[in-house]
């Protein structure tokens, strides 16, 4: 699109915007690593529940809403190490988080879980409310 990003989504998406490509299964479990979104429509929060559930990586989700219910319902159901409302998941960072250096990723449960600094000898679920933050 105009700003360069690449966007591939569901035939519900596309018929918001014809520009969006179209998606295969195998979007939904990408990590892209670049400026591509997939992008599914869901019928509602628990929608999006599901949806993240079965494609989700346990480390970082976020919804971007007004409803004070839906986000809450978002965050107590979504299970992520890092879980944002209104803030850009670009957050999802040791330093942001006050730990210093990171000194890996985790999303199991067994151990560490999101950003791992050396007090984070426990699982955690980390959550942020935002007014629409991003980091520069």
């Amino acid at each position: 699109m105009k700003a360069g990003c690449a966007l591939r989504g569901d035939a519900a998406a596309r018929a918001i915007d014809g520009r969006i490509a179209a998606a295969n299964d195998a979007d939904w479990d990408t990590e892209y690593l670049d400026a591509i979104l997939a992008i599914a429509v869901v019928d509602g929060v628990e929608g999006a529940i599901a949806h993240i559930a079965r494609h989700g990586s346990r480390h970082t989700e976020a919804i971007v809403t007004q409803d004070k219910a839906a986000s809450e319902r978002f965050l107590s159901g979504v299970d992520a190490a890092i879980v944002l409302v209104n803030a850009s998941t670009q957050f999802a960072d040791g330093g942001e988080f006050g730990m210093g250096a990171e000194i890996g990723i985790a999303t199991g449960k067994l151990h560490a879980r999101g950003p791992v600094g050396a007090e984070q000898l426990t699982s955690y679920k980390y959550v942020v409310r935002g007014s629409g933050q991003v980091r520069p």
